[in-house]
């Protein structure tokens, strides 16, 4: 399979095992994706990893081929499979990373959008290219794009299709970490730093973190007195507080 689903101790890796096409998204590797997603939510993983295989390309974008000479309902229905995938994976019930170790275009980049987190090797090169084509992107970039770097940064990057480097990701807040060396490495440390933590209290600040880009001031307040109360009631709150007063090290139960 080009898609494959391992463990590395408490967490998941997802692995788009087509170098050979730069690890371009088939319609085929995107149905093993949901697949890999589905299993993996199931498995008790603290995160979720994703990169590519080879020193190449985490992901070059969709497979230009299978995109030609399709009906207009066709067309629709590939994106639209394409956007419940990566809405999967943004919805994933744990922490995503983004491991991404070279070329991320197209839906390369839109997958990597999709994850919680974003890890690029200094080496890496990304970019939405679809309008060099006469195409725009269409698994979520033109959404989740304006969401990380505003709308005049993602307008520019949409309309002119430019590549950026990994440091101009990184300044523009595409990325989260560029390092020297092995992406993946640095996205297993970065997963380290919250892997101890209480799932349920992280799942709550995510909703509440989402919340307010789509929320004025007041609304999002709300929103977030309403999860806080909620992250009051579980037993790791009790845990945490207690453990705080105790001088202790809390032994979260994820409930």
């Amino acid at each position: 399979m080009a898609v494959e689903l391992t463990r590395e101790g408490p967490f998941g890796l997802i692995t788009l095992n087509r170098p050979e096409a730069l690890n371009a998204l088939s319609f085929e590797i995107l149905q093993e994706l949901r697949e890999a997603l589905d299993e993996a939510a199931h498995w008790g993983i603290r995160a979720l990893l994703i990169t590519g295989a080879g020193a190449k390309a985490f992901c070059a974008g969709a497979d230009i081929k299978e995109l030609q000479n399709r009906s207009l309902a066709e067309q629709r229905a590939g994106l639209e499979a394409g956007q419940r995938t990566f809405a999967r994976l943004d919805g994933f019930p744990v922490p995503s990373i983004a491991a991404i170790n070279g070329y991320a275009f197209g839906g390369g980049l839109e997958l990597a959008m999709a994850c919680t987190f974003r890890v690029a090797s200094a080496q890496a090169k990304l970019g939405l290219p679809e309008v060099k084509l006469g195409l725009m992107p269409g698994y979520g970039g033109t959404q989740r794009l304006p969401r990380l770097v505003g709308q005049a940064r993602a307008l520019e990057l949409v309309l002119t299709g430019r590549t950026l480097l990994a440091p101009e990701a990184l300044a523009m807040g595409l990325v989260n970490q560029v390092v020297e060396g092995d992406a993946l490495a640095a996205a297993l440390a970065l997963a380290e730093q919250f892997s101890g933590h209480s799932l349920a209290a992280m799942g709550f600040a995510r909703q509440a973190v989402e919340r307010a880009l789509g929320s004025h001031l007041a609304d999002g307040l709300r929103s977030e007195a309403d999860l806080a109360s909620l992250a009051f009631q579980t037993e790791d709150a009790n845990e945490g507080m207690a453990a705080f007063v105790g001088k202790r090290a809390p032994h979260f139960k994820d409930c």
